[in-house]
């Protein structure tokens, strides 16, 4: 797939759009998507994860994570009463993107469902990273997996180790060239962070990495629930 010659004109679509990104992935394709922190390359099945992780010359060390919201949240993740409250106070008290770390649910229903390997290649020690509140797209996207019971796994829509892509202007020929659908929405605002979404294990309270809206993260946390959380090491 190539970048359009021309921009959509008119306001995006959302339904539609979501629809439409939704469609690829449960037919196993790949769909790049737009989110708060920069777009997403998303794989309906194994081989397309699979292709991705090829494409964008990942380590075999590398996770995928999962695109969720409260309900995917609340119903495969395993928090205790205080995490629980630490993500409900960043994504909706504060309304901040975040990438949830935390325990989940193996028996989980839709678990069951997904392909030998997808699950080992998109967890890491019992834990999913699932990015939560996102923007609109990422909302009508997830709303439609919950209620199809249908997982949602990928990465950021780059070349590893070249930085999250805000705009399609931006990315890679390679990476728009498996893509199925591209669903374009012009610049998302999470540029101004040139960082993915902050990571943060809600259990342990470990930052597996700083990212977008960090400061205000931590802020949230410590004002909250009186816990410092680490800042980033100088330089990184």
């Amino acid at each position: 797939m190539s970048v359009p010659d021309t921009p959509p004109s008119g306001r995006p679509d959302v339904p539609a759009d979501a629809a439409r990104a939704f469609a690829t992935l449960r037919a196993g394709g790949i769909a790049i998507v737009p989110n708060a922190t920069g777009y997403s390359l998303l794989g309906g099945s194994p081989e397309a994860l699979r292709r991705i992780f090829r494409t964008k010359g990942r380590g075999a060390e590398k996770r995928n994570a999962m695109v969720g919201n409260a309900d995917w949240h609340a119903d495969l993740h395993v928090c205790g009463t205080r995490g629980r409250e630490i993500v409900a106070a960043i994504t909706m008290d504060y309304d901040l993107p975040f990438g949830c770390v935390a325990p989940f649910r193996p028996d989980h229903r839709t678990l069951g469902t997904l392909p030998a390997g997808t699950l080992a290649e998109s967890s890491v020690g019992g834990t999913i990273a699932m990015l939560l509140n996102a923007g609109r797209l990422h909302a009508a996207l997830t709303a439609l997996s919950f209620a199809a019971g249908v997982p949602l796994f990928g990465s950021s829509a780059n070349l590893t180790g070249t930085g999250p892509r805000f705009a399609v202007e931006d990315m890679q020929p390679e990476i728009l060239a498996i893509a199925d659908t591209l669903i374009d929405h012009g610049l998302q605002w999470g540029h101004v962070y040139a960082a993915s979404a902050t990571l943060l294990n809600v259990e342990t309270l470990q930052v597996v990495r700083h990212g977008a809206c960090f400061t205000d993260i931590a802020y949230v946390v410590r004002r909250h629930f009186g816990i410092d959380l680490p800042p980033p090491r100088p330089g990184r």
